[in-house]
């Protein structure tokens, strides 16, 4: 049996923000998602431009945003039409926004700083 990682098990919604932060966390998916936001939609082969990858990696790259929620595709004759999936990004930016409340305010005195 395997045991859970915390002594807490993550909520559902924590554990769709731990998904799209590590789909996130690989600068090749960071980079096609700023790609996608600046051109609002793209086919694989335009994506695949901005690379020096294979258009299969790039492909696998599109599967892991995919899967975490933050593209959607639609196929248009032989090629895929990807776009950001605004309502989860919207999401993901709330989320993040408010993660860690009691942690990091906006203005805080620097003698207050007690670690490092």
């Amino acid at each position: 049996m395997k045991k859970n990682a915390t002594i807490y098990p993550l909520t559902n919604d924590e554990k769709n923000l731990a998904n799209m932060l590590k789909a996130l966390g690989n600068p090749v998916r960071f980079q096609i998602m700023q790609i996608l936001a600046e051109k609002k939609m793209c086919i694989t082969g335009e994506i695949v431009e901005f690379t020096t990858l294979a258009q299969s990696t790039v492909s696998q790259h599109l599967k892991v945003l995919r899967e975490a929620g933050l593209i959607s595709g639609e196929v248009d004759g032989p090629a895929t039409c990807y776009c950001i999936n605004e309502d989860k990004v919207r999401w993901l930016k709330l989320r993040i926004e408010n993660w860690l409340p009691s942690c990091c305010p906006e203005e805080v005195p620097s003698s207050d700083n007690e670690c490092c």
